[in-house]
């Protein structure tokens, strides 16, 4: 559970890293034990017998736990003895599916290990602790995230041979152990990880932390009845680690790794922005148009800049003027949060609490605080930040949630259109829920209306002629599962489990049905920020397999795979997601992260692609941006396209 995630309809979320407030509380996670079990043979003897391991093929093949808490969860979370009684059920549940299940899924695996080092710690066994940290570190693919993996769990385990947490000589130890560790990695390898590292230990505090445990799981817990599943409850032990352990020396953390980055100020090498390409509109191209399938658009904007797409039989009267079945449908279509078809393109704020320009500011703020930039924005975010009380926090924290509903889209579509002139964008919104609880519960009814939304939207794209569409967005089953159990729907884990199965499926077969009958379209997704295989966790559409789709991952503007970005087998092609430019509504401009932004990335090439040679098919397409693109150093079988160069390429197509 993340103190702060783009909460969205049962189905999907948006693709766009807003926060990491408390990564710590991200975890659901076991270790692995080896097991054998003897048995008496014929005669006496006892042979050892190895049981076979249950395989796992997808997260849904994992097995499923409860726990009964007492009172709201955020006080239970201070108890002594019944929560020290809730880990240690929580231990053993872990330690159990381990022993009997064959996990290979190397995230999944990691989480496991995560929350044994997270047992370890509030069992104040550190060095057990630093046992499991290095085994999630021994797991991990991604050069910068293996290299920071733990450094704080083995500074901590120094510190307390030092003295008690706490004290000078600890104290003195921690910072000593870790600035001794990080400072001789290769910066421009942790650069990001130190910087994001120390952006979430500049804005975690108590009142953050409780405020969002009472937001997000007391309501739950009392629509439970006390019950949780291991998905929520997990989170606890996050929480708990972070406020006993961790929160003490995050500002310590934040000192030394301050130090660091200011005795390292060159910035990482930017190969990213040599291979962009701008059209300039005397260029003998052709209007290309663009679908941004997302949480809206700001259409104005792109009215001024002669990039917006225009329905020339409808006007914005009240009216289905053109008996397509939408009202106004001007410069797009939408559907509200149950998949109702409305007029507006743009996600409405008028249940945004705060004022806008201060969601704004708090916006850019978090983003400069994430990246290290030191702003206005980021001091006045962070002094916000302390000046919050715990009922204040579900407030905030669903207002960012909406603003980040309501800028999504225009900044996707800003970076979908940059520097060509023959973009036409066209705005189809879905509507993400915003709320610490869901406004919207899973049903087969709504399942059923999500999947034909998708149908009727593809319709639509075919019928104005749509090339590239762009979906910064995705979901899972695991996702439906979880909001049931916030809705209080399904009496066990298992019928949640099977009733999400159900829905899970009417949505996947309605989207891909969907994109299937549209093989003239590319379809262009964003891979996810779970850092997570797509494959594995079942993910929709970035886990779909089809001839005229591609799944994009994000990296930096030095070539390098974000910590962020999900991967997969399917996720082939990069493009920059980090700190990415583009508009939001209104006409600013700025920068925000995640696949979210990797995914338009691309979809700006295809789009430059069709303008310059229309007749170019979608086959065509995807193989110029899979042979214009250059291999990730590091990462064999991932690569990052490079927009320059495929352009270049045209004049060889026929």
């Amino acid at each position: 559970m993340a103190i702060l995630s783009q909460t969205t309809r049962h189905t999907t979320r948006l693709f766009l890293v807003i926060a990491g407030l408390a990564a710590a509380l991200s975890v659901t996670g076991c270790e692995s034990t080896k097991k054998a079990e003897t048995q008496a043979a014929a005669g006496g003897s006892a042979t050892a017998v190895i049981t076979p391991k249950i395989a796992v093929k997808t997260a849904d093949d994992l097995p499923r736990h409860t726990y009964t808490i007492s009172g709201k969860a955020s006080e239970f979370l201070v108890t002594d003895q019944p929560f020290k009684a809730f880990v240690a059920k929580v231990k053993a549940d872990t330690q159990e599916t381990l022993a009997k299940y064959e996990i290979k899924d190397p995230t999944t695996l990691s989480g496991y290990y995560a929350l044994l080092q997270q047992v370890a710690m509030f069992e104040g066994d550190t060095a057990t602790a630093v046992k499991y940290a290095n085994m999630v570190r021994d797991l991990e693919t991604k050069e910068s995230k293996k290299l920071m993996s733990g450094q704080m769990i083995r500074a901590y385990a120094a510190a307390k041979g030092a003295g008690a947490p706490g004290t000078p000589a600890f104290d003195a130890e921690f910072k000593n152990t870790l600035k001794k560790n990080v400072a001789a990695l290769p910066i421009e390898k942790v650069r990001e990880e130190l910087t994001s590292a120390r952006g979430r230990a500049q804005i975690v505090n108590k009142e953050l932390l409780m405020g969002s445990i009472a937001g997000q799981l007391d309501p739950v817990v009392a629509q439970q009845n006390g019950v949780l599943s291991s998905d929520l409850a997990n989170g606890l032990i996050g929480a708990r680690v972070t406020l006993d352990t961790m929160l003490p020396v995050m500002p310590k953390m934040a000192e030394v790794y301050g130090e660091i980055l200011a005795a390292n100020p060159t910035q990482r090498a930017d190969t990213w922005t040599p291979t962009l390409v701008t059209i300039p509109p005397t260029a003998a191209g052709k209007p290309v148009t663009i679908a941004v399938w997302d949480s809206g658009v700001d259409m104005p904007i792109f009215e001024k800049t002669g990039q917006a797409w225009t329905n020339p039989r409808e006007t914005v009267n009240g009216n289905d003027d053109d008996n397509n079945g939408y009202v106004d449908d001007v410069h797009g279509i939408a559907y509200d949060l149950r998949n109702d078809k409305v007029p507006e393109v743009l996600h409405p704020i008028s249940e945004l609490k705060s004022p806008l320009p201060l969601m704004e500011g708090n916006m850019k703020g978090l983003g400069d605080v994430q990246s290290g930039i030191e702003s206005k924005e980021a001091d006045a975010f962070r002094s916000y930040i302390k000046t919050l009380k715990r009922e204040q926090i579900s407030p905030f924290l669903e207002d960012l949630g909406l603003y980040g509903n309501y800028s999504h889209g225009t900044h996707v579509a800003g970076i979908a259109s940059e520097g060509n002139p023959f973009a036409r964008i066209l705005a189809a919104r879905i509507t993400f829920d915003f709320k610490e609880m869901p406004q919207v519960c899973p049903s087969e009814e709504m399942s059923r209306k999500t999947a034909q939304a998708a149908i009727d939207t593809v319709n639509y794209f075919k019928a104005a002629e749509v090339r590239v569409v762009n979906m910064s967005w995705g979901g899972s089953r695991k996702d439906i599962e979880t909001t049931l159990e916030k809705c209080g729907i399904g009496k066990t884990s298992e019928e949640r489990a099977e009733i999400s199965r159900k829905l899970f499926n009417i949505e996947k077969e309605g989207l891909e049905r969907a994109m299937r009958s549209a093989p003239d379209i590319l379809f262009i997704c964003a891979a996810g920020n779970s850092d997570n295989d797509n494959d594995f966790a079942e993910l929709i559409p970035s886990g779909l397999k089809l001839p005229n789709m591609l799944t994009v991952g994000a990296i930096d503007s030095a070539a390098k795979p974000t910590g962020f970005t999900t991967f997969g087998k399917g996720v082939r092609l990069y493009a920059n997601g980090f700190e990415v430019d583009s508009y939001v509504p209104g006409g600013k401009r700025m920068k925000f992260n995640g696949t979210s932004m990797a995914s338009p990335n691309a979809a700006n090439l295809a789009a430059k692609l069709f303008a310059l040679k229309p007749t170019l098919t979608v086959p065509q397409v995807i193989e110029l941006m899979n042979k214009g693109a250059d291999p990730m150093v590091g990462y064999e079988g991932r690569y990052v396209i490079n927009p320059k160069k495929t352009i270049e390429m045209l004049g060889a197509t026929k």
